[in-house]
């Protein structure tokens, strides 16, 4: 980084793209970059006009972002450049079948990298082509939100290695077919990063990259639109500094919101996305991408400038690393999360709506809600993808639109309390040991942790648990996309209860689910009178029939009705009238399918599961938590 990041200069006008390229080829600049400027540099100008056009400095700091470009370039391993050129030629690589994705904290399952580098035999048998490590970056001591409050996103935790060795380990996956996905957490960093101490003592080129001020005057005007995230930890969207200050913190009063309306700002966290673009990475999570940009009298989330500024880093990376994507992570209202989502914004993004769902089926033995997102929310534009999920190291909120729930009859805030408390044991019948986060003892808001196989069923010994793993995990793989599992889930790994007695995670319910890696498990994954042997078997061959069926490729997803409330079913079409018909039963109980509403379909189906031949025409048979992948013909 360079130091107080010195602005160039050029002259401000019309012409700054032609300036650009002019200086680029005096300058001798490699061909290939070149013609990635050409390319993105017109959209990238137009965004730096709207983001930062009433700025003095914003058209020269916009210059200053190109030539830290070509200096990335240039200093891109040549194996990276072949890999640039590679997916240049199959840009829809992430979206085959072949895909897998896991995740894991680097600690707690292995160790370090050096056990993450001892573990891709197993993640090779698994059928991983996508590994996202939890955040390895160099955070404050004791409660560091988990890893997200980054202290330096140039050096790794020297409790899990150095960046060297990931940048060792990024090869060795990438020799193996996987490819290193990591959080980027943009929305702030931690009080103790460089830039934030130095924005503190005033330092020059610093004073500006946080959003500081005397006093409550504009903290209590922003306080009066913002909305609380973590109340527990400190009140509204600011903190106090010793010296009497107030600074922005949305999250944790240690995790500092940098100010992008501060086009400085903008260069130094593309510095950072450029350097890791260069150490291997492929994909960035782009962590609490609705929070990024603040206006006084709103609610400083999902606002416009929040687009652009992914749109603009997004044209920064396709000139220096055209082969890194980007992944959003919003959890917001349905109609915000699909607006990140574009080849110009954000290629992938998390699936939190059809994650919420499937356990919200799971409690309510009714699959409607999630028939109706399947049918109305799950379409993409060309060339992106979901990641879909079961659960993730973070809570399960419930993300449902409320207007979506009406029209079922379903009112959405006696609905959330009912699933809170479901999921947490407090509804008698429930299957459920999860834990609540963050709740409201007055308004009984909360969300949920505790691992798939807890929250299932089995940590309580109930007959369905291990069966509805499996039927959540079986739509994970089926509606499209990267299916990812939380690692550990596989071998059906319970809630670890310890944490309470760990001081800097008691106040974290969150690490319920995050295990160190459950080894007893593992080495039970193949005997079959254990809950790990049955999970593993069964949702390996899940995974096995996915890497050999190409209708399960891409996005594309036909509902289907099964005209029975407890059933969700879709079409994933394929080549010459095929199909494979996905039918999973969230009931406790078998159902019957008639064979009216089969009859759009050839008679004769293969169950591509059980490997075996299914009749049709007589109606269908869904077993209690069953799930069929029917390879059918479409009359």
């Amino acid at each position: 980084m360079r130091e107080a990041f010195p602005v160039p200069h050029l002259s401000a006008g019309p012409d700054d793209v032609s300036a650009i390229l002019s200086r680029l080829t005096a300058a001798r600049a490699d061909r290939d970059f070149i013609a990635g400027v050409e390319l993105h540099l017109p959209r990238l100008h137009d965004l730096f006009l709207r983001l930062y056009g009433d700025r003095p400095d914003g058209r020269e700091r916009l210059a200053s972002v190109v030539d830290l470009a070509h200096r990335s370039w240039d200093a891109r391993p040549a194996g990276l450049k072949a890999l640039d050129r590679e997916r240049a030629s199959a840009p829809d690589w992430f979206e085959s079948e072949r895909m897998l994705g896991g995740v894991c904290y680097v600690d707690r399952y292995a160790g370090g990298l050096h056990g993450i580098r001892e573990s891709i035999p197993y993640f090779r048998e698994l059928g991983l082509t996508y590994l996202h490590l939890m955040p390895l970056f160099e955070s404050p001591e004791g409660n560091s939100d988990g890893g997200y409050a980054v202290s330096s996103y140039r050096r790794v935790n020297p409790a899990l290695g150095t960046m060297e060795e990931l940048t060792e380990l990024a090869a060795e996956l990438r020799r193996a077919g996987i490819s290193l996905v990591v959080d980027f957490i943009f929305n702030h960093t931690s009080n103790e990063h460089e830039w934030a101490q130095k924005a503190v003592a005033g330092d020059a080129g610093y004073e500006d990259f946080y959003l500081i001020f005397p006093d409550r005057a504009l903290p209590d005007a922003y306080e009066r639109t913002t909305r609380e995230i973590f109340p527990d930890d400190h009140p509204g969207s600011f903190v106090q500094l010793p010296d009497g200050r107030w600074i922005w913190a949305t999250f944790y009063h240690f995790q500092w919101g940098l100010n992008y309306a501060n086009p400085a700002v903008f260069e130094a966290m593309a510095g950072e996305m450029l350097f890791l673009a260069n150490r291997g990475v492929e994909i960035l999570r782009m962590d609490a991408v609705a929070f990024i940009w603040k206006r006084l009298g709103t609610a400083c989330e999902s606002l416009p400038e929040a687009h652009l500024l992914l749109q603009a880093f997004n044209a920064v990376l396709r000139m220096a690393a055209p082969s890194l994507l980007f992944k959003s992570e919003a959890i917001v209202h349905p109609d915000e999360v699909i607006s990140y989502i574009s080849p110009e914004e954000c290629q992938l993004s998390y699936n939190p709506l059809q994650m919420a769902l499937t356990w919200e089926a799971l409690a309510t033995r009714d699959g409607r809600l999630l028939q109706q997102a399947l049918e109305r929310r799950h379409a993409l534009p060309d060339g992106t993808a979901w990641v879909n999920y079961v659960r993730s190291h973070d809570d399960i909120g419930w993300t449902f639109a409320d207007e979506d729930a009406a029209e079922l009859g379903v009112q959405g805030y006696p609905h959330r309390r009912f699933l809170n408390d479901f999921y947490v044991g407090r509804v008698e019948g429930s299957f459920s040991r999860g834990v609540p986060f963050q709740e409201n003892p007055r308004t009984g808001d909360a969300r949920i942790a505790g691992t798939t196989a807890s929250l299932a069923g089995i940590e309580a010994g109930d007959a369905g648990g291990e069966d509805r793993v499996i039927l959540a995990h079986a739509l994970a793989l089926s509606t499209g996309g990267i299916p990812l599992l939380y690692l550990g889930d596989e071998v059906a790994q319970l809630n670890d209860y310890s944490y309470r007695r760990n001081r800097a995670e008691a106040g974290d319910s969150r690490w319920v689910h995050r295990p160190h890696r459950p080894e007893q498990n593992y080495a039970d994954r193949a005997d079959a009178t254990t809950p790990a042997g049955r999970v593993f078997a069964r949702l390996t061959r899940l995974i096995e029939v996915r890497r050999s069926t190409p209708e399960l490729a891409g996005n594309d997803l036909i509902a289907f009705d099964a005209h029975v409330d407890s059933v969700v079913a879709f079409l994933r079409p394929g080549e010459a009238g095929a199909a494979v018909l996905v039918i999973a039963n969230v009931a406790d109980h078998a159902v019957e399918i008639d064979a009216l509403t089969l009859s759009g379909l050839d008679p004769d189906a293969v169950d591509l599961i059980a490997n075996e031949s299914v009749a049709l025409a007589g109606g269908l048979t869904v077993p209690a938590h069953g799930v069929l992948w029917l390879r059918v013909g479409m009359r």
